[in-house]
């Protein structure tokens, strides 16, 4: 059971301390300024990580697994940071931003789910799906 809450538990915490940071990031910084001082930081701590968990004579054989996914998951992560920071910029309070961009989130993921993964849509989703929609329409008001 705490094999399969504990990640969530970083999720969020995680997730906390993101929107927390990104809010708070100057607005008077160039943006990609502020994501190189942040991806120097976190390319640092996984440097540092990734040796801790693997022999350094390994590494070489650890970095021949790499396929597309890491190079499209980096594209992807600068795409949240600077769609945060501009979502925050634009004036979205800290208690509803985020919340808006990760109900839409959910919507997507669903229908990628079922039309790439094969994953099917259940009642329980789509009742889920409305009351998220019901929510943002209070949230927006």
């Amino acid at each position: 059971m705490l094999n399969r809450i504990w990640p969530i538990i970083i999720i969020v915490a995680s997730n906390c301390f993101y929107n927390i940071c990104t809010k708070s990031t100057p607005a008077g910084i160039n943006a990609f300024c502020a994501l190189v001082v942040t991806y120097l930081t976190s390319a640092v701590i996984t440097f540092a990580l990734f040796i801790c968990e693997v022999k350094p004579e390994n590494a070489f054989l650890e970095l021949s697994k790499i396929n597309w996914s890491s190079f499209i998951l980096g594209i992807a992560i600068v795409g949240l940071e600077i769609g945060y920071i501009l979502l925050y910029r634009a004036g979205w309070k800290l208690s509803s931003g985020a919340l808006v961009a990760n109900i839409c989130l959910a919507f997507a993921l669903i229908f990628i789910g079922s039309l790439l993964y094969k994953e099917q849509i259940t009642l329980r989703q789509i009742l889920g799906i409305g009351f998220c929609v019901a929510g943002l329409v209070l949230v927006g008001k």
